[in-house]
């Protein structure tokens, strides 16, 4: 459900997007790849984990896996031994071997571009489909991760906890040619100063629009009276 804030936000949609690209630059995805099928892997791998830690990880996968068919065929044990320090890499190394196997086998090795095709590759659920079909196919995508759940919040878009509700609000929001962009500033944005323990109110570039911020302003205003 889009709370009372989504009319501020809508009204302001494209000065909130202008603060945040100023702000932030060009948002640059976190996950290096060199192809679809590369960014599938590497979104696969980033449950639980840091980008930075799949980075490190998939130079070395993708010098000796470089595409859905050495993939599909690699051991068990190499996989998991090449993935360990991405967490949970029993589960992962059968999800990565597994997709490429799907991949293979339904659709000539290439990545999918559908939402229907994607998630029914082992290891993508929507999260994971939207980051390939944004960042790969350029297609209007929300991408709700930890960050982005976590800012759509506090600025008070939504109350729900349940990604797929955030997206069906936030899309029905966002203009589709720029939900993918907003995805993406958003999620930079978390990471540098919407941060989970603490928002660094004073450097936000929208705290003009921010439902959080308002209510922190309320309570300090509030104190100060009595």
């Amino acid at each position: 459900m889009c709370l009372e804030n989504c009319i501020v936000m809508e009204r302001n949609l494209n000065e909130v997007i202008s603060a945040l690209s100023e702000s932030i630059g060009k948002p640059q995805p976190g996950l290096r790849s060199r192809s679809c099928f590369e960014l599938l892997i590497s979104a696969i791998l980033s449950a639980q984990t840091t980008d930075a830690q799949v980075n490190q990880v998939t130079e070395g996968l993708f010098e000796r896996f470089p595409d859905a068919g050495s993939m599909a065929v690699a051991s068990k044990g190499e996989l998991e031994k090449l993935i360990y320090s991405t967490g949970f890499y029993r589960a992962k190394a059968a999800n990565i071997r597994g997709a490429a196997r799907m991949l293979i086998e339904r659709y000539n090795g290439e990545v999918p571009a559908t939402m229907g095709e994607l998630i029914v590759l082992p290891g993508v659920g929507r999260k994971v489909a939207n980051v390939i079909i944004g960042g790969c196919f350029g297609k209007p995508a929300i991408i709700v991760d930890t960050h982005f759940a976590r800012v759509v919040k506090r600025i008070g878009l939504t109350e729900a906890s349940d990604p797929a509700k955030i997206e069906k609000t936030v899309k029905a929001l966002v203009p589709e040619e720029k939900q993918y962009l907003f995805s993406m500033l958003l999620y930079r944005h978390g990471q540098s100063v919407c941060k989970a323990r603490k928002p660094e109110c004073e450097d936000c570039a929208i705290r003009a629009y921010c439902w959080y911020y308002k209510n922190e302003q309320r309570k300090q205003d509030k104190n100060g009276r009595d």
